[in-house]
């Protein structure tokens, strides 16, 4: 039984809280939190005790720790757990500083412990099965990658100005999935990126509007769209494009009642949000980082990972702001 330790027990803490408890090889021992109110609330719920980080990290009855707290502790918390020793699982991204988050991975390169980067969207059935489809050569080559990602409403501006921007906060999730699908980093990534869905986000000096296109070494192509509101809900999408055909993963609706009448064919809206969508990805995440620990085996989304894709964020960044298509081994 693998014993966990819990850093943040907010909206993203309590959901993996659930995944910790629910699974057969796991224990939530223990809950850390800034706010006492939820650490309290949250350690009740599953018979856990709270603790400080620092304490938690030291605890030799943790086995592993789990952070999610808020992103600008990541590189810190995940030092000091390395250090001590655990197994851990961070929420993306490492930081949201790229030079900070390689220097996070240089200083732990050398641990023995697992340490996994929460791109929980790898794990999600629909996903997976599309990228074992495209490896199986059932399209042939890859060609032209799309991701469709709209959020189906805007955050609060108080969540915009901490966030990082669109492309760390939201986009980087598109990224990883890019590498995952395509198996390999791209050469170059351009972006354009407005604020057309609420004005405040622009004066915070963000977009919510985004599309990013990159090219591969071999000139394959893909492209990521990011809207922060879609008025039918939760748009999750991929669409890839092969020498002999065509793969798509289609929208989880809310119910797969489909009425047809003189009217047309109507069926239910996608589900509301993530935490309805990747509920599944998020339990089938945790499995695996568990069987990485359980069988000794390499992490399936690494440190390395996570730097990969705020590299990608921090060249999307720099391409909206100048015009210019960014080389990324400029920023690795």
């Amino acid at each position: 039984m693998i014993r966990v330790g819990l850093l943040g027990t907010g909206r993203i803490g309590s959901l993996h809280a659930e995944s910790i408890a629910s699974h057969r090889e796991s224990t939530l021992t223990a809950v850390s939190d800034i706010n006492d109110e939820t650490a309290n609330k949250l350690a009740a719920q599953y018979g856990a005790i709270v603790e400080s980080a620092d304490e938690i990290i030291s605890d030799t009855n943790i086995d592993a720790i789990l952070i999610a707290t808020s992103t600008d502790t990541h590189s810190d918390f995940i030092e000091k757990a390395a250090a001590a020793g655990k197994a851990i699982l961070c929420e993306k991204p490492v930081d949201l500083n790229l030079i900070r988050a390689k220097e996070c991975l240089d200083k732990v390169s050398a641990a023995k412990n697992p340490i996994m980067v929460g791109f929980n969207r790898r794990f999600d059935p629909n996903f997976a099965q599309l990228k074992k489809s495209l490896d199986n050569g059932e399209i042939g080559n890859r060609e032209l990658l799309t991701i469709t990602s709209f959020d189906p409403a805007p955050p609060p501006i108080s969540y915009v100005k901490t966030s990082g921007g669109l492309y760390r906060d939201m986009m980087i999730h598109d990224f990883d999935l890019s590498n995952f699908i395509m198996g390999e980093l791209p050469i170059s990534i351009s972006a354009v990126g407005h604020s057309l869905v609420d004005p405040a986000i622009g004066v915070a000096g963000d977009v919510d509007t985004a599309v990013v296109t990159m090219v591969y070494a071999d000139g394959k192509i893909a492209v990521i769209k990011n809207s922060r509101r879609a008025a039918y809900g939760y748009d999750q999408r991929i669409e890839i494009l092969g020498s002999e055909g065509l793969l798509q993963a289609e929208n989880i609706l809310e119910n797969s009642v489909v009425k047809s009448n003189n009217d047309g064919v109507i069926s239910a809206k996608p589900k509301y949000f993530f935490l309805e969508r990747y509920i599944g990805a998020f339990k089938a995440e945790w499995d695996a980082f568990l069987k990485s620990i359980h069988n000794h085996k390499p992490v399936p989304v690494t440190l390395k990972d996570g730097v990969a894709a705020l590299a990608m964020a921090e060249a999307a960044t720099q391409s909206q702001n100048t015009g210019k298509s960014i080389q990324l081994k400029e920023l690795l």
